[in-house]
């Protein structure tokens, strides 16, 4: 199977090929293949070649994990806020964060004495949007009334991810910049595998940009 023209390789392609029974997708030299089309590549056994010149293909170089794909994690800073069902959850994502070498923004809560969710997952989501960190983490018993919240602040684009293909996706297709977790649904070690994922992923731009872009149309005619 071959992938002509085309300046984006997804796993739209990857699946294209195995429904045709194919072990191998050709691709232009410079084509971009996307984090989810190398996993699912290297998962389904397909080998990804790129064309160096006419009849003369070439192994694809491999595609980085997200792990080895990250923007960098030197120097960027995370914002981390929960409400008391949050809490104990947040303490260990922060250290996880910071042995990942992200730097740590500490927004509360400081105790698993009662408070409100919305407190701190505006202030996750104010610290991003206005700048003072790169991404942002909020938490609570479900994740759910922390990704409203976030996502009523301008520039905001939060998912509440529960698993490590989620997260991966809300980076890859939707450049979400707030991340959300529910203490009482998703494990600590799997939200920790979550975490790390999602830092680590870029934005595929592209047509997921043209996507994004019409989010940010729609943001834009509320703010007027």
């Amino acid at each position: 199977m071959t992938s002509k023209g085309r300046g984006l390789v997804s796993e739209r392609d990857i699946r294209g090929a195995l429904a045709e029974g194919k072990r191998a997708l050709e691709i232009d030299a410079g084509a971009l293949v996307t984090p989810l089309a190398a996993e699912l590549a290297s998962a389904s056994g397909i080998e990804i070649v790129r064309r160096v010149k006419a009849g003369t293909p070439e192994k694809a170089a491999p595609v980085p994990s997200p792990e080895a794909g990250s923007p960098g994690a030197e120097g960027k800073k995370v914002a981390f806020g929960s409400d008391h069902g949050g809490f104990q959850l947040k303490q260990m994502l922060m250290k996880h964060a910071e042995s990942l070498g992200y730097n740590i923004i500490d927004l509360g809560t400081s105790s698993e004495e009662p408070c409100d969710y919305p407190d701190f997952a505006y202030a996750v989501a104010r610290s991003v949007a206005s700048g003072e960190a790169w991404r942002g983490v909020a938490i609570d018993g479900a994740g759910i009334g922390s990704c409203i919240v976030a996502n009523k602040v301008p520039g905001i684009r939060a998912a509440c991810c529960t698993n490590e293909f989620v997260a991966r996706n809300s980076r890859e297709h939707n450049d979400a910049n707030v991340l959300t977790l529910g203490s009482r649904v998703t494990g600590s070690e799997l939200c920790k595998e979550i975490l790390k994922v999602w830092l680590a992923t870029w934005f595929a731009g592209g047509r997921h940009k043209w996507r994004v872009d019409k989010i940010i149309d729609i943001e834009h005619r509320y703010l007027k």
